[in-house]
């Protein structure tokens, strides 16, 4: 589907022109004539950036900005203002009001095909986190808690540290936030990689014509590519009259770029930008990395459930085969857990099972698999083990489990617990790909038999290969 563009300009010539180029770049283009009809259109189309000459309604637009960035439904939508900009003051308040970009008129065609590309690419990659994490919430999971936002990391990428160290050092001084100064030739050498920063700020400036494909572009894209720092934001300072240079910085990944002759106010307004950006697609990062645990965690005693576990026992079967070495499943229950939480509530009841999993947990190898699948149920799966070694491990689970009785501080009560454990092995033999459930099934069964010998037991089912 192709992105929609809202063009707004009062000029009709403007409008032809300019949407005859977007349409041939298989953009969908919405033209407005005012202010008040741009309005509407953002109501009823719901526009994927907007292209905007504010001429003859400056002060008007700049509020339209600000209210578009501050309701949710519309912050997420690029702003670029064309137009002529002598006065750094003009610039200054667009973007303070909301504007992502500002191109001076006539805009250079390639330069804005790139520009609209990186941040229809920016937009994109939010408005994926975002629905990610609107899906955590509404599987119930608790929302990420406010927390405080640390200072960012700014780095300062510049050919040698002692060209236009003036103005660099001006920069760092209205920051506010922490600077590193490094060569591109440093940063090439990956030595950033235990300590990145939010922000690249990388000064083109000083780099000679014949080595700025060997220098920034290499930088840009390589800063993109490498799994450490491809998430950090990247602004570069180009000399002046590169747009073609210009465009092929964005598109091999920077996220923006000014002008040689920028402000330093114009220039730390932007690093604030994408450092507020970068932060926020942190924490949504995370939200998302949290909730995919919480989707596949066991909230109480914090280990894997059945969600996680299938798929793992379905992937050691096939390295089962690939091998032709064994594997073992066990499933656990704890004997008269019921009577537990009807003599001593629910929470003494979750503090032994709680209890009980770390207990498991300490007693395992690493590459074995431990799940809470059912109410005080676990399920253990391990691989490469043959029959007697499973037998083993089942029998020295039971007896740590069964040889020292559970404190409950809250009651101040020491409960026996006891563990029956069923067992069966999977081998190489079986090509289906139903055989991790039959070697489940066995398990259980294995189980069940041993809670009605009697408990605290470990059987082994007997067509365990």
């Amino acid at each position: 589907m192709s992105a929609r563009i809202l063009i707004v300009d009062s000029v009709a010539t403007n409008r032809i022109v300019l949407k005859v180029k977007l349409l041939a770049a298989q953009y969908e283009v919405v033209p407005c004539a005012s202010l008040q009809e741009a309005q509407q259109k953002v109501v009823d189309d719901r526009p994927d950036l907007i292209l905007i000459d504010i001429a003859d309604q400056q002060d008007e637009a700049f509020v339209w900005f600000s209210a578009l960035k501050s309701s949710p439904e519309t912050a997420a939508i690029p702003i670029v203002v064309l137009g002529s900009f002598p006065a750094s003051t003009f610039r200054l308040a667009a973007l303070e009001s909301g504007a992502d970009d500002i191109l001076n008129k006539p805009v250079h065609d390639v330069m804005l095909q790139a520009r609209i590309r990186s941040l229809l690419r920016s937009r994109d990659a939010a408005a994926e986190l975002k629905m990610r994490e609107d899906t955590h919430r509404a599987l119930g999971f608790a929302e990420q808690a406010e927390t405080f936002v640390p200072a960012g990391k700014i780095a300062i990428v510049t050919p040698s540290l002692t060209g236009n160290r003036k103005r660099l050092s001006a920069i760092e001084a209205e920051l506010g936030h922490r600077c590193e100064f490094y060569t591109m030739d440093k940063v090439l050498s990956g030595e950033l990689l235990t300590n990145v920063p939010d922000v690249f700020v990388i000064d083109g400036v000083g780099v000679e014509q014949n080595r700025f494909g060997n220098d920034v572009y290499r930088l840009v894209s390589e800063l993109r590519t490498r799994t450490e720092t491809r998430h950090a934001a990247q602004l570069v300072i180009l000399p002046d009259e590169t747009e073609g240079t210009a465009a092929m910085v964005l598109d091999i990944g920077a996220n923006d770029l000014v002008a040689g002759q920028v402000t330093v106010r114009e220039l730390v307004l932007r690093i604030h930008t994408l450092l507020a950006r970068k932060q926020q697609q942190d924490r949504l990062r995370d939200t998302v990395r949290d909730g995919l645990k919480a989707a596949v965690t066991d909230p109480l005693t914090g280990l894997y459930n059945r969600r996680y576990a299938v798929p793992h026992l379905t992937r050691m079967a096939e390295i089962s085969r690939e091998t032709g070495r064994n594997f073992a499943m066990m499933v656990l229950d704890i004997d008269h857990f019921k009577s537990i939480n009807d003599t001593y509530g629910h929470a003494a009841g979750d503090h032994v099972l709680t209890m009980v999993a770390q207990r498991l947990a300490e007693n395992l190898r690493a590459i074995d698999l431990l799940a809470r699948i059912g109410g005080e149920e676990f399920l253990v799966a391990m691989p490469d083990t043959s029959p007697s070694q499973a037998r083993q491990a089942a029998e020295r689970l039971r007896e740590l489990i069964g040889q020292t009785a559970f404190d409950i501080p809250d009651r101040q009560i020491t409960l026996p617990v006891t563990m029956s454990i069923g067992v069966a092995l999977g081998g190489p033999d079986s090509m289906d790909n139903g055989e991790v459930e039959r070697v489940f099934d066995r398990a259980d069964a294995a189980l069940y038999q041993a809670k009605s010998s009697g408990r605290n037991m470990v059987n082994i089912s007997l067509s365990a290969a």
